[in-house]
């Protein structure tokens, strides 16, 4: 029995001076994390430089930061300057975006980049370990088919989700204290014992990040070993990418390990740490790629002169 037709989102925060430079700090970031991610993907679109495999996933995981930013951040900016904060349960009128139709959208950005970041590392293992057969197993059909992938495995990921919390009896109250519909903070207004549920949030959810997490460390940590052959400046530059790789695992990995691989409860900091993957994380990624690579950085001012 389902008596909630709408949610009242409490926001990041309930101070109204706070909001303001919250407002202020979120749209720049924003608007940061969108310039940073188009750039990225015009830059690789264009030039004929970055044609590598490892480009194309790049531009991927631009895209996939832009969604996942774009599908929470103006939701969140637009809270910030109302009084009443409302999300209704499945969207009403239908073309409104409602509770379940965040929580699918974020999870299906979520899943694509975790798969895709994992696709990352094993393009860095097949160029490393085995520089002699990359043209051949990396081809462009097999790129295009791991994205694919990753983009249906986002999909299947998100409607198991929604596909769980959708039928789950919302008899109020209705107000969540955060500034987005997620899994946990939606299963504490769920009127039924939610310890099982949990469970499996923290499986299909947690774990999976977990596992993934360990397979794609243990991955560079077999990478890095191979980079013993090679010469000093072969070492560098790929040390370089391998870096950057790994700092945007770490920071897409490590929030969303703490968010969802423990029981159903609260904390003061999950907002916070939502921002960050919601928000920081999408907006530094450009950025790590960019000020790492020197492929990138000169395309990118070869657009920038053209343009």
């Amino acid at each position: 029995m389902n008596n909630v037709m709408e949610f009242i989102l409490l926001g990041l925060t309930q101070n109204t001076e706070l909001q303001k430079f919250t407002f202020l700090v979120v749209f720049m970031a924003f608007v940061v994390t969108l310039t940073g991610n188009l750039l990225i993907i015009i830059t690789v679109s264009t030039s004929k430089a970055l044609r590598s495999p490892m480009y194309f996933f790049l531009s991927q995981l631009s895209l996939i930061d832009s969604c996942l930013s774009s599908s929470i951040t103006p939701k969140m900016l637009a809270d910030s300057l109302t009084v009443r904060k409302i999300i209704s349960f499945k969207g009403h009128p239908p073309t409104t975006k409602g509770c379940m139709t965040q929580v699918f959208i974020e999870h299906l950005f979520g899943a694509a980049e975790i798969i895709l970041l994992s696709v990352m590392a094993y393009d860095r293992y097949v160029a490393i370990c085995k520089p002699l057969h990359y043209t051949a197993i990396m081809s462009p059909q097999v790129c295009g088919l791991l994205v694919g992938v990753a983009w249906a495995g986002g999909f299947l990921h998100a409607t198991v989700q929604i596909l769980f919390i959708v039928w789950l009896p919302f008899c109020g109250p209705n107000v969540i204290d955060h500034f987005m519909c997620d899994l946990y903070p939606l299963l504490k207004l769920v009127c039924m014992d939610t310890h099982t549920l949990g469970l499996f949030v923290a499986a299909n959810s947690g774990f999976i990040c977990l596992l993934t997490f360990l397979l794609l460390v243990v991955s560079y940590v077999v990478i890095l070993c191979s980079l013993r052959t090679y010469s000093l400046e072969g070492r560098h530059k790929a040390l370089s990418t391998c870096v950057a790789h790994i700092t945007v695992v770490v920071l897409f990995f490590v929030p969303c390990i703490f968010e969802y691989l423990r029981p159903v409860t609260m904390m003061p900091i999950d907002k916070a740490v939502a921002v960050f993957y919601t928000t920081i994380t999408p907006m530094l990624n450009p950025l790590i790629y960019t000020l790492r690579n020197a492929e990138v950085k000169n395309a990118v001012k070869k657009l920038w002169m053209k343009s």
